[in-house]
């Protein structure tokens, strides 16, 4: 493979960070790092497009951010898997230069989600989300006291656009405030060893409905257009798992042919029943982010199969 032309992209990144970097100084900015993403593609646009290992290691990870380190920490993201992953899917990492012009405009649409989000729940923890580059997964992780984490190169894929959406700025945007309601929740649900159904249902369908309310849309847009007409069934199937740990039929069960992921949906069914039913708004919002109860919750949600909401 002869050396790939990354025409403009040192520019363009560099525009791109210092955007990020003068992000409005008001109290509800949340810092959005990406010298993760500058640093890879340098080493990218150098080695013509096939860093090897040692390089990556050296001039790549070695040098890591904080948000860097702990994905490389708690998921299989290494210097081999990386040089594995650009010799073998080069299109990740080239596609993945057409999001770096995105990035100003999700900054001006994140900043305004997290005013939203202050405005709503003012106690809201405020990390730095970290962009950087990856293996092409995890597209994005979050989590109480670890901030969110955005591998450039998943988010940027063709099946992110299946499961994210189409449209690149939303994607972006969406993805980011639902691992940032992630970041919010109980550590003592995040910490469970063996979460339920129910429990892990509603961690996801929390963030998707905080993400709709803050966002404008829940991220996860190809799991909620696959239930069409099928709304009833699947909420009714959900009722006799709801104390499972084997949450095989609800998660982590995608394929090519089928999106998979129900329980995103059921969950964010549940948290916006719980929402529209309180009298006190902000205070749902406290309660639903800071959750430890599922089952309380659930019973407390008014939510039912094929219920009718707004």
């Amino acid at each position: 493979m002869g050396k790939i032309a990354i025409v403009g992209v040192m520019a363009g990144m560099a525009c791109a960070a210092m955007s990020f970097a003068t992000s409005s100084a008001r109290a509800a900015a949340v810092e959005i790092q990406t010298e993760d993403v500058a640093r890879f593609y340098k080493l990218y646009e150098t080695t013509g497009g096939r860093p090897t290992v040692e390089q990556i290691q050296h001039d790549y990870l070695d040098q890591a951010t904080a948000g860097l380190r702990h994905l490389t920490q708690v998921r299989n993201v290494n210097a081999e898997n990386i040089a594995r992953a650009t010799a073998t899917t080069p299109e990740l990492y080239t596609n993945a230069r057409s999001c770096m012009a995105a990035l100003p405009r999700v900054r001006e649409r994140l900043n305004r989600s997290f005013d939203k989000l202050l405005a709503l729940y003012p106690e809201a923890k405020r990390p730095p989300v970290t962009i950087l580059v990856s293996r092409g997964k995890p597209v994005a992780i979050g989590g109480p006291g670890d901030g969110v984490q955005i591998s450039l190169e998943a988010a940027c894929s063709t099946n992110a656009a299946r499961f994210l959406g189409a449209d690149m700025d939303d994607r972006f945007v969406r993805l980011i405030a639902h691992e940032y309601i992630h970041v919010q929740q109980s550590p003592v649900l995040a910490a469970t060893e063996k979460l339920t159904v129910v429990e892990r249902s509603l961690i996801e369908g929390v963030a998707e409905f905080m993400a709709e309310v803050i966002a404008g849309g829940p991220s996860n847009v190809g799991v909620f257009a696959s239930v069409a007409g099928r709304e009833r069934e699947i909420e009714t199937n959900f009722v006799p798992d709801v104390d499972k740990t084997d949450l095989s039929a609800w998660f982590d069960n995608t394929t090519a042919e089928n999106v998979g992921q129900l329980g995103y949906w059921v969950g964010y069914r549940i948290a916006k029943s719980y929402y529209q039913h309180a009298p006190n708004k902000r205070a749902a919002i406290r309660e639903m982010i800071q959750m430890t109860d599922a089952k309380a919750f659930l019973a407390a949600s008014g939510w039912r199969p094929g219920i009718k909401l707004n």
